[in-house]
């Protein structure tokens, strides 16, 4: 082998297992010229495979490994490198949106004259069918039926085009409705360690590693699988062999010591991870879990820690393979043969959890004795608060976050045609629900321990609180009934309601009527408890003002006691038979009962039997019926789910000069942690709204509207949605909650989308202004999509986080952050400016640009922002409008 910058470092090498022979890319050998890689980070050793099994001299090269190993010697690198997963994984909220664009493909190559089965996945695809079933029904015996039947009938127009995509491109499976959360079959079913595919008649071992249209996707970065969320348009990208550029990370070590207390939860010590990862700034970071307390951490609380990654902002959270993640794959069913390939590659690429303790680049340290039990919110999910401090909280935060002012804080307000009242802090909505914690069997079995004792006490939730529970698998289901657990759920309310995230993603259906007419008529404060991951603004309910995230069994508890305004440690909770109070710690299991439960009921044959014809679907989904060929989608006119969406209209084979943006007026100048649910809310919608307007003059019922994220597949829906959040604040109005602007030079506050196509009318380009971590919250393409089709050129913040920073790029649109303390505010911007961006004819990665602010007196300003299009790749897909229109020219080309 020749020297570094010569020839191809690759060096090809056999494992032989159970008599089966594997080729791999050898680590160690290519280090005896790169140098020694022993304490490189194990997530970059994954990236150095990858660099090293696609080392081609063009898109992957000698020096882009060459920069990986080097990184060890400052712990950072500002350079960086091509990735290409092994797989893709997409639920149906990012994945009709994706397969949209993926037909729409298929139609813009045909009329630049390529064939149409170009655009086709290159790597395998799962899209897994689990954020449509909403929670309309609950407390019944029959809630999981009814709301499966409204699921189907909602959403047959998705569900077939999907079916038509399963035909229609090859590597692509579709799990269907009713199986699970996307992230907790990844865990369970989808998800190998170690990956294997045949090429040119060998049998090639590399590491399983994966783009996810999902955020939580990083939930099996705790099975020692590399992957994370992306935006659906660079995983379209991906999946047609796009390798996708990224800055080789810094990698944060986190050690873990100690194990957890009696009493103390796997949510517990996540929130308490999250609000430690947040405090350290971790953004566009790598997180690698060591030290000696993983030996006492089972892979689900694993899991339930790497899940949340996207929560404290980092791109993952890993967890290397040791022989947990070996004792986990055969309890869930796992090949026998693939568990020792597992084993013997993660030890042959030094890859096995040893005592060898790599290089990071900072480290913080966490003794998990000292967890607490916990809840985080009302707002955010990295805002921990201990459970016993909870009460006293919310009533500072009531007075001040929420704006109540203090003499309505003891306001009562009577439930017409009820027998009770509800004031500031009642609990409305208890649910266990999402990916976070329903894959983790010792919360679950705790939450059924707890419905248990309430139910031999006597206790019952409050009559105003909505209760549920949507399992993250069959399997949940089946240990809870093997156990007994599901009929002490059950007699409290918290029967299952369906297979999917449901409340976490704002799927939480109605409140009751008379409920919600008192939250309304009342300004009251409501609040939700609930096991999931987001509590951001607007997202579980939109008569919910205040919503905490807990574990399962404190969801239960919160039920039982109804309100956030009494410390729940020392309240008692309710009364039994005989009019004894019961406190918290009567009905709270032991370490033991629950360790004792899942040891008896969970079993390998449980994984084995649900998830042995998992594409296969009930009957619902096998009667749907698909019409039209495999090769281009016939669409709809009068489908108001799916539509062709507008992007490759009128596009050549050559794209346009890049240009100036000159004479933008501001769409919206917005504040700090604004989320992708603020710019793209997936919940409800009223009739009153852009979206319900056009839903309305197409005869749809309002009962029908369905959600917006469920409506991803109709680009007019999505643009009338972007910016629509009931809670978001524009700061060029004063006082006015939700999605309005104020259209210039008119002066007219509009809806944002009314002002945009004004606008668009007026051929006058678009800027918005935002604050810090712009973008936080889910892996949500339509973000950056919504703001592509109002016309906004630029966006310009005081920091971006990683997925969304990316998706505007591959949109075409420029993300700007500004420099030297620099703010909105400093600027004193009032929303009435003109601005010009200039030098975009030379763009360059995170080059500067000036901008030139005109004020309504005359008067012009300066100011030099960073240019956030950060690799050379980016640049392309900038100056190609997108990263769809670069690949697509390009295999417009290669035919």
């Amino acid at each position: 082998m020749n020297m570094i910058g010569q020839d191809s470092l690759k060096v090809e090498t056999t494992l032989r297992v159970e008599g089966k022979e594997y080729t791999y890319f050898a680590l160690n050998a290519a280090a005896e010229k790169l140098g020694d890689i022993s304490r490189l980070p194990r997530t970059l050793k994954i990236l150095l495979e990858n660099v090293l099994r696609f080392e081609d001299g063009a898109a992957y090269t000698v020096d882009d490994a060459k920069a990986i190993v080097e990184w060890v010697g400052a712990a950072h690198s500002d350079k960086d490198v091509p990735f290409r997963p092994a797989r893709i994984l997409m639920q149906d909220f990012t994945g009709v949106p994706a397969v949209v664009d993926l037909a729409a493909m298929r139609d813009g190559i045909v009329k630049l004259g390529g064939n149409a089965d170009k655009v086709n996945p290159l790597v395998p695809v799962d899209l897994v069918i689990d954020h449509s079933v909403m929670v309309d029904v609950s407390g019944r015996k029959d809630a999981l039926e009814r709301n499966v039947d409204l699921e189907f009938e909602r959403n047959g127009e998705r569900y077939e085009f999907l079916r038509w995509g399963q035909e229609a491109f090859d590597n692509f499976r579709v799990v269907p409705p009713g199986t699970g959360i996307c992230h907790q079959v990844n865990l369970e079913y989808l998800a190998q360690a170690v990956w294997t595919a045949e090429a040119s008649g060998k049998t090639i071992a590399y590491p399983d590693t994966l783009f996810g249209t999902d955020s939580h996707t990083t939930m099996v970065n705790g099975m020692g699988v590399l992957g994370w969320g992306v935006g659906g348009i660079e995983a379209e990208a991906a999946m047609l062999g796009q390798p996708i550029a990224m800055l080789i990370p810094d990698v944060i070590g986190f050690k873990l010591t100690g194990s957890l207390r009696e009493g103390i939860t796997a949510t517990d010590l996540v929130l308490t991870v999250t609000q430690m990862l947040r405090k350290k700034g971790v953004v566009g970071k790598f997180v690698e879990f060591y030290g000696a307390g993983l030996d006492h951490l089972p892979l689900a609380d694993r899991a339930t820690i790497a899940n949340m990654a996207p929560e404290y902002g980092a791109t993952c959270g890993f967890f290397p393979v040791d022989q947990i993640t070996l004792d986990y794959m055969m309890l869930s069913g796992r090949d026998e043969h693939r568990i020792k390939l597992v084993e013997a590659y993660a030890k042959a690429q030094g890859l096995w959890r040893d005592g060898t303790e790599p290089v990071f680049s900072d480290t913080l340290e966490l003794d998990m004795s000292s967890v607490e039990p916990s809840l985080a919110g009302p707002k955010r999910p990295q805002d921990r608060v201990a459970l016993s401090k909870a009460a006293s909280a919310f009533a500072t935060e009531l007075t001040k976050s929420l704006g109540v002012p203090a003499n309505d804080v003891g306001v009562k307000a009577e439930v017409a045609g009820k027998n009770f009242s509800i004031t500031h802090g009642d609990v409305v909505i208890a649910a266990i629900t999402s990916c976070t914690n329903t894959s983790n069997p010792s919360v679950l079995v705790a939450a059924g321990l707890v419905a248990r004792k309430a139910r031999a006490l006597g206790l019952t939730p409050k009559p105003w609180v909505k209760t549920s529970l949507a399992p993250g698998s069959q399997v949940v289901t089946e240990y809870l009934d093997k156990s007994g657990l599901s009929a002490d759920l059950d007699a409290l309310g918290f029967e299952t309601v369906g297979y999917g995230c449901t409340t976490c993603i704002g799927n939480s259906g109605p409140l009751d009527d008379a409920i919600a007419d008192a939250i309304e008529d009342n300004k009251l404060v409501a609040v939700s408890v609930l096991s999931g991951n987001r509590n951001f603004e607007g997202r579980v309910h939109p008569n919910v003002r205040a919503n905490y995230l807990a574990s399962p069994p404190l969801v239960v508890a919160y039920a039982l006691l109804g309100t956030m305004t009494k410390d729940i440690t020392t309240v008692a909770i309710g009364q039994d038979q005989t009019g004894r109070d019961v406190f918290l710690k009567d009905i709270w299991p032991t370490t033991k009962e629950i360790a004792d439960i899942v040891k008896a009921t969970l079993t390998r044959a449980m994984f084995l039997d649900r998830y042995g014809d998992v594409f296969k679907g009930g009957p619902q989904w096998q009667a749907i019926e698909v019409e039209g060929d495999a090769e281009t989608y016939r669409w709809s006119g009068s489908s108001t789910y799916v539509k062709n969406p507008p992007y490759f209209e009128g596009m050549t084979m050559d794209p346009a000069p890049v240009t100036d943006i000159t004479g933008a007026r501001i769409l919206a100048l917005l504040g700090d942690s604004i989320t992708t649910d603020h710019i793209s809310p997936a919940g409800s919608f009223k009739k009153t709204t852009p979206a319900g307007e056009y839903l309305a003059e197409r005869q749809i019922l309002p009962k029908d509207f369905n959600s917006y994220g469920s409506r991803r597949g109709n680009h007019e829906i999505m643009m009338r949605g972007t910016f629509a959040n009931i809670r978001i604040r524009n700061e060029m109005l004063e006082n006015v909650e939700g999605g309005y602007t104020r259209h210039y030079p008119s002066g007219d506050q509009l809806p944002i989308y009314d002002a945009a196509m004004r606008y668009k009318a007026e051929a006058v380009p678009l800027v918005a202004f935002v604050g810090r971590e712009y973008g936080t919250g889910s892996s949500r393409d339509w973000a950056a999509k919504g703001t592509m089709l109002l016309g906004i050129r630029a966006v310009i913040a005081e920091s971006f986080e990683r997925i969304h920073r990316s998706n505007l790029v591959g949109m075409g649109i420029l993300p700007l952050v500004f420099k030297d303390g620099m703010t909105r505010k400093t600027l004193e911007l009032k929303g009435d400016e003109t601005i010009d961006i200039l030098g975009l004819e030379h763009l360059s990665p995170r080059m500067d640009i000036e901008m030139l602010i005109h004020r309504a007196d005359g008067t012009t300003d300066k100011a030099s922002l960073l240019c956030r299009v950060d690799t050379k790749d980016e640049v392309m897909y900038y100056e190609n409008g997108g990263i769809l229109h670069y690949v697509l020219r390009n295999m417009a080309k290669a035919a």
